[in-house]
């Protein structure tokens, strides 16, 4: 399963290459196509894993004006 990653950054926030650095060490990974990071799981992860990885993504994007959306598949 693969977890997708769509930001939508505000001009007076972070930089991009700052958010992009912090979801990296984050375990995102850049994509190109619609999304802009994904996270492989490789492997189905349960209900409660994907919630913490919803609550980590908002502790490391906290402060930086950046909203984002996150859809998981399989793939």
């Amino acid at each position: 399963m693969r977890t997708f990653l769509l930001l939508q950054l505000d001009s007076e926030g972070a930089p991009f290459s700052e958010i992009a650095d912090l979801l990296e060490d984050a375990g995102f990974r850049p994509h190109e196509g619609g999304y802009d990071f994904v996270y492989d799981w490789s492997r189905t992860p349960g209900v409660r894993e994907s919630l913490e990885l919803a609550d980590r993504v908002q502790a490391t994007l906290k402060g930086k004006s950046v909203y984002f959306r996150l859809e998981s598949a399989d793939e």
